[in-house]
């Protein structure tokens, strides 16, 4: 965003609020970092995973959604983990659907931070490289293309959220595009679980191949989708 030699603030009063307002924001975040590190390391393994959320018995739906709001905003590990956990333990539909509730709230908290720090914060995040790739679609084209990145597996979709905040869509449409997008490879990946769950080991282990290939054909083909919206725009 180019500021030039515009004013950022009405008022000295207004430049103090928003100071007070942003170190309430990092204390909080901060905190909340500090509190969660211990469980964050539980994202990468399934087993210990699975036992920590179901001992929380009638909350173990809460943690789920909690755990997975939190790894879109802080953890750099797939979801998808969470989703086979949400399936084994609820089922393929009722994990589907509390997993879709934490993507929501993380995503929109994702978006919320990119839009509300700006470019700089995301420059923090999102890898230089990724981002001018990102930069190159037009406006006229960050519907489809947020889409269609959210939709193809393999791709880092968390990511995204951050950079798709930078966009001018506005946020509900940036929500529901992440929850559209990404419901159906997050299904299948509670379908997995839910196999697991029946022991379908074989039919568990067929899927997850499936969802291995397609993920793999879809992060080997990202540059090509990148330069299918630059070509559009």
């Amino acid at each position: 965003m180019r500021l030039g030699t515009a004013r950022l603030f009405a008022s000295r009063r207004s430049r103090r609020r928003f100071l007070l307002h942003l170190a309430v924001a990092v204390a909080a975040l901060a905190v909340a970092t500090i509190l969660a590190r211990p469980h964050l390391a539980l994202l990468t393994d399934a087993p210990a995973l699975r036992a920590f959320i179901a001992q929380y018995g009638i909350w173990a739906p809460v943690v789920l959604i909690a755990l997975q709001a939190l790894q879109v905003v802080a953890a750099p590990v797939p979801g998808q983990i969470l989703a086979v956990v949400a399936g084994y333990l609820f089922g393929a539909w009722w994990g589907t659907l509390y997993n879709m509730i934490g993507i929501t709230i993380g995503s929109t908290a994702a978006f919320w931070l990119s839009r509300r720090f700006g470019r700089a914060y995301v420059e923090k995040i999102v890898h230089e490289d990724a981002l001018a790739s990102f930069d190159a679609i037009s406006d006229d084209y960050a519907r489809i293309g947020l889409f269609v990145f959210f939709f193809v597996p393999g791709l880092p979709d968390d990511l995204i959220c951050f950079a798709g905040g930078l966009t001018r869509l506005p946020l509900w449409q940036l929500v529901a595009l992440a929850v559209v997008g990404r419901t159906p490879a997050f299904f299948l990946a509670n379908v997995v679980g839910g196999y697991l769950g029946a022991d379908r080991f074989v039919a568990a282990a067929a899927l997850t191949l499936a969802i291995l290939v397609a993920s793999a054909i879809g992060y080997l083909n990202r540059d090509r989708l990148v330069r299918f919206f630059e070509d559009s725009s």
